[in-house]
């Protein structure tokens, strides 16, 4: 049966915004784990609390492999071996075609403030492609959420898990536990098939590297910026 619960009226709840004010604007992505291991009790709150979001007609196409301990070795290996072996990208989902305008400025300057925390130069192809193999360390975190969304379903499919990967690393850093989404991940996806046996049907959306934050490494001593709101919202009015 399904959950019924009493119909509400909706009424603010300045607490609960500030809340979630606050989990808004202190998450970051990490890039340098800890090797302690998150207790599967935090982990299954976190994903108790994502599995609540919505989706189009209740459809909740994600699924989720989540590693632990030796699991997370052995992609950890697997990744780096691929990698090694310079095998073509193979997303299930076709990456961006291109970054244009403000969309490769905001990306150019993301990966400049990493560079930067790092000491690389802008310059230095060498070192800016070792920290982009990083990735497929998993930025040594203990544990990598691989998220895969049903191919019948499309776009819209990939959006609703989309909508989970948001709520399930704002779960996670509201535990004081960090998180990464790695799209470079999904590079990966036919190893990630073979790896985890997964179905034609499960297309790799992204994984979501996550521990506890290494507070002290300087990639994670960084944060980005957003948009303000002249540039994100058009209203229309009378």
């Amino acid at each position: 049966m399904p959950e019924m619960l009493d119909a509400t009226v909706l009424a603010p709840d300045d607490a609960a915004t500030d809340a979630l004010e606050r989990m808004l604007r202190s998450r970051w992505s990490c890039r340098a784990f800890t090797p302690e291991p998150v207790p599967r009790s935090e982990i299954t709150r976190i994903l108790d609390l994502a599995r609540r979001s919505p989706s189009w007609c209740n459809t909740q196409p994600w699924h989720v492999h989540v590693t632990e301990g030796a699991g997370t070795e052995r992609l950890r290996e697997a990744l780096r071996s691929a990698v090694a072996a310079g095998p073509d990208a193979a997303p299930d989902i076709a990456f961006p075609e291109s970054y244009e305008g403000v969309y490769r400025e905001r990306r150019r300057i993301s990966g400049w403030q990493l560079y930067a925390s790092l000491g690389i130069d802008k310059s230095d192809r060498v070192a800016s492609g070792e920290q982009t193999l990083r990735n497929f360390d998993l930025f040594d975190a203990p544990h990598v959420a691989i998220v895969t969304t049903e191919r019948a379903l499309g776009a819209y499919g990939a959006v609703d898990s989309g909508i989970f990967v948001s709520n399930f690393v704002l779960a996670a850093h509201s535990r004081g536990i960090a998180t990464i989404p790695q799209a470079a991940l999904a590079t990966q996806a036919p190893l990630i098939r073979r790896h985890f046996d997964l179905p034609p049907e499960r297309q790799v959306l992204l994984g979501i590297s996550f521990g506890y934050a290494d507070s002290g490494h300087p990639a994670n001593g960084y944060r980005t910026e957003r948009q303000g709101l002249g540039e994100l919202v058009t209203f229309v009015g009378n």
